[in-house]
């Protein structure tokens, strides 16, 4: 299990208030900490070879070494799948996949549990939320868009907190960028070279990157709809991609020699989870 320490305003315990001179200070106890609780879940990908294989790709007549080529290919594997369920909401195949944005940043932050925490009861634990068509009047488009990503920005302010990420599918990636003229836009190198393609937005006070999460085969959707037209509005003070130390994308044991067969295989895996801080500094803007 993993307990992400949070921080809220409970109405009933506060006894900040203002006074005069000698008068009595309420001091009763003021506990707002408290902690939200995230299962640590676990991914893996197998790479095998007979030993008919190993043959044939040892000694002078090797022309690659097979099992090294196998694990590059089940590493890149099983990043891309947890980068997938990264946007999912942790129900996926039988509700062991990590608990993602669709559930930390949902689309009706009214209802539900997340991190063991009731929506329905702690409004501070539900996010900002914003759908063009209902709540704009208007379809998502090149032309509103702007003015759309502005409330939502404006919407997740308090203080020095606000909005650094957003992370865009195709859909809203490329509205955003045709509403920005030519001598507007301004990329942002060092997210490039992160292997994001970013731009800048800027609004709510601040600046935050726009970078596009998708191209091929769109991770940033509405899992169960394969839909892009997404845009998650990210704190990164308060959301956190949490690995467990010892299962971070490496070997899980040695190899393992089947009883059988005459075949090895060896394991790369994963664990850990998306966990949130402060769901109520992020938002998502959705059709």
């Amino acid at each position: 299990m993993i307990l992400e320490e949070i921080m809220y305003g409970d109405s009933s315990t506060n006894n900040t208030n203002s006074y005069s001179g000698y008068e009595v200070i309420n001091i009763a106890p003021n506990s707002p900490i408290s902690a939200a609780q995230f299962s640590i879940t676990q991914y893996a990908s197998a790479v095998s070879m007979s030993g008919l294989e190993m043959l044939q790709n040892s000694g002078k007549e090797q022309i690659i070494d097979l099992m090294e080529g196998r694990i590059q290919v089940a590493e890149a594997q099983l990043m891309n799948r947890i980068a997938g369920d990264l946007y999912g909401d942790g129900t996926g195949n039988a509700g062991k996949n990590l608990t993602g944005l669709k559930a930390a940043v949902a689309q009706s932050p009214g209802s539900g549990t997340y991190g063991g925490i009731s929506r329905t009861d702690w409004s501070f634990w539900r996010n900002y939320a914003y759908s063009g068509t209902t709540n704009g009047g208007a379809a998502v488009s090149a032309a509103n868009i702007q003015q759309y990503m502005t409330t939502v920005a404006i919407n997740l302010v308090r203080g020095t907190d606000k909005v650094d990420l957003i992370a865009a599918g195709n859909s809203y990636y490329s509205l955003y960028v045709n509403s920005l003229q030519a001598i507007q836009r301004i990329t942002d190198e060092k997210m490039a070279g992160a292997g994001f393609s970013s731009v800048k937005f800027y609004g709510g006070g601040a600046s935050a990157d726009v970078v596009l999460d998708g191209g091929i085969g769109s991770s940033t959707y509405d899992s169960g709809t394969g839909n892009s037209a997404l845009m998650y509005f990210l704190n990164t003070k308060y959301i956190y991609f949490r690995p467990h130390r010892d299962r971070n994308f490496v070997p899980i044991g040695g190899e393992r020699q089947s009883v059988n067969q005459d075949a090895v295989v060896k394991l790369i895996g994963w664990a850990g989870n998306l966990t949130s801080s402060g769901p109520q500094f992020c938002g998502v803007l959705f059709a």
